[in-house]
């Protein structure tokens, strides 16, 4: 039994009635039958604390509420199908449960999966329902986000090989290339959760400012200002900067409330006349 089956299963918790048995078992376990034997006592149930059985009522209750994601079994002939007593039921939620709009996308892509999944010739029902149990947890949309999705599984398997092959090395060249390699795959991964990322927002990016602080003698604008660059405005007369229209419209100060002046004029420096006449000082240092 895996152990997503005996977290589903839920073993009763021990109540008041099973307690008072379990003090009568204690009781009676010296007695003996009309035969000599001793009577078999029954099997303990674990009492599980509060924090516990808040979190599988938790875990429960998430799995109740989300539809129904079959996983593959393989036949006796060796045939990899849907886990569902009625075929035609089991692809369909299992077509909306990797986001596949095609019937002809399903079959070569779970086919995929397990050729993935497996290591050796026969299929692996754990490696290959693992790869389609990371496509469903992405939830993918549509059918670009699970290849992606099953892209990215393969690559953790990858990852993983490689991460033990690290862990067992015998020399440094073994040492290296195993490193090389997962080094690579890790940051494939990184590379297609950014990718996931950026399709599924369109290449957009939302700043959301949640603290605004205005100290005394401050001024801000409360509102939408929207400014133009990249040579969208107009243009300054001393450096043909491009600028924003109507910038200055948006940050008109009220009457009387009082703005930075321009720095001050200063004197320039002085500008020497005349030919310099002294010879160079040697910068070299002077002997005696």
């Amino acid at each position: 039994m895996t152990v997503s089956e005996q977290i589903m299963e839920q073993a009763p918790v021990a109540g008041p009635t099973e307690k008072k048995q379990r003090r009568r078992s204690r009781s009676s376990r010296s007695d003996k039958t009309g035969k000599g034997q001793t009577e078999t006592l029954p099997a303990k149930l674990y009492e599980r604390t509060r924090q516990e059985q808040a979190v599988v009522d938790a875990y429960l209750t998430r799995e109740r509420a989300r539809a129904p994601r079959p996983s593959l079994m393989v036949t006796k002939e060796g045939n990899t199908v849907v886990d569902h007593p009625d075929p035609p039921t089991g692809g369909t939620l299992l077509m909306e449960a990797i986001g596949a709009s095609e019937p002809d996308f399903v079959t070569p892509f779970l086919d995929q999966l397990v050729n993935a999944g497996t290591i050796g010739r026969k299929a692996d029902p754990a490696g290959m329902n693992f790869m389609l149990a990371v496509v469903k947890g992405i939830e993918p949309r549509d059918q670009i986000e699970a290849m992606l999705a099953a892209q990215m599984a393969a690559v953790h398997m990858a990852s993983m090989t490689f991460a033990r092959r690290l862990n067992h090395v015998e020399n440094i060249p073994q040492q290296d290339s195993a490193e090389r390699a997962f080094n690579k795959l890790t940051r494939t991964f990184a590379t297609q959760m950014e990718a996931l990322k950026r399709y599924r927002t369109g290449g957009q990016q939302k700043v959301t400012v949640e603290h605004f602080h205005n100290h005394a003698g401050g001024q801000a604008i409360v509102g939408n200002v929207s400014v133009t660059g990249g040579g969208g405005g107009g243009q300054l007369p001393n450096c043909s900067q491009p600028h924003a229209p109507g910038i200055s419209e948006a940050l008109a100060l009220a009457a009387g409330s009082s703005v930075w002046s321009p720095d001050e004029g200063r004197e320039p420096l002085p500008i020497t006349e005349g030919e310099w006449t002294d010879p160079v000082p040697d910068a070299r240092r002077r002997e005696g």
